[in-house]
């Protein structure tokens, strides 16, 4: 499969470069990198993107068959307390994605959302970021409105909305993943000299390097029935409160991991 991925230097990136390594891959970052193979590209040029995603369709050989799949990660630094020109420019990225992917044909666009975006829900402290009560009452569906915690909870509010117009409007398939706490089993064991409510939130909200694999390839591979479809990104964690059910139904996720298995150990 023929597949580009921006914002490839960050975290989540780095995690899925090996899982996609296999697949003809392009590579899209901020910057130049030394450990990467990757393009620069500015995002938040849209005739840049257009350009650098119809160019990754033609790079590996003379018979262009385009990308089929933009994995859409790139999202630049910016205050969670107030609203500023760096959340915009967050959410024109993302506008941008779509309409690249219109531009060259490509099938589908996979974009990261954020589990902040429901992130008031079972919150005990509305004022700390990561605060979650002991016994969440509330479970959380896809379909459950938004609840943004933060200026950064609502900017990916505003990222789901541009999916949801673009897959009703131009019939693009779009996936939006609403990404958890990504770190490894020691980091989230090393949670444990956290605060109570950070250490709850990381037991609610982990996402272990091998269930994100997993989830993005199934974003990118998996037969939809219908389009958008919001995918709770987060293991199979014993103490989550947003659920799973869809995103096994639709996706055919099947995470491996569980934070209360890990911390158990």
């Amino acid at each position: 499969m023929h597949v580009a991925i921006t914002g490839a230097g960050g975290a989540v990136g780095r995690v899925l470069v090996p899982e996609f390594e296999s697949d003809r891959l392009r590579l899209f970052t901020h910057g130049e990198t030394d450990d990467l193979d990757s393009q620069p590209l500015d995002a938040t040029d849209r005739r840049a993107f257009v350009d650098a995603l119809r160019a990754a369709g033609r790079s590996d050989s003379d018979e262009s068959d385009g990308v089929e799949a933009l994995v859409h990660l790139a999202w630049a630094p910016a205050d969670h307390e107030e609203w500023n020109d760096d959340h915009a420019a967050n959410v024109a990225m993302t506008a941008n994605a779509f309409e690249a992917a219109l531009a060259c044909g490509v099938d589908r666009v996979v974009v990261a959302s954020s589990c902040h975006a429901v992130g008031m829900y079972n919150r005990d402290d509305p004022v700390r970021f990561e605060s979650t009560v002991q016994n969440p009452t509330d479970v959380v569906h896809p379909a459950t409105p938004p609840r943004p915690d933060s200026f950064y909870g609502v900017a990916k509010v505003a990222v789901e909305a541009t999916a949801a117009y673009y897959a009703d409007r131009h019939g693009v398939e779009a996936v939006v993943v609403r990404i958890g706490w990504l770190m490894t089993a020691d980091e989230l064991r090393e949670t444990w000299s956290d605060s109570p409510d950070r250490h709850r939130f990381a037991r609610a909200m982990w996402l272990s390097p091998r269930d994100c694999r997993a989830l993005f390839r199934a974003a990118v591979e998996a037969p939809l029935d219908r389009s958008p479809v919001v995918a709770h990104g987060i293991s199979c964690n014993g103490d989550r409160f947003l659920t799973l059910t869809e995103t096994m139904q639709r996706l055919g996720y099947r995470p491996r991991d569980d934070a209360c298995e890990v911390l158990d150990e």
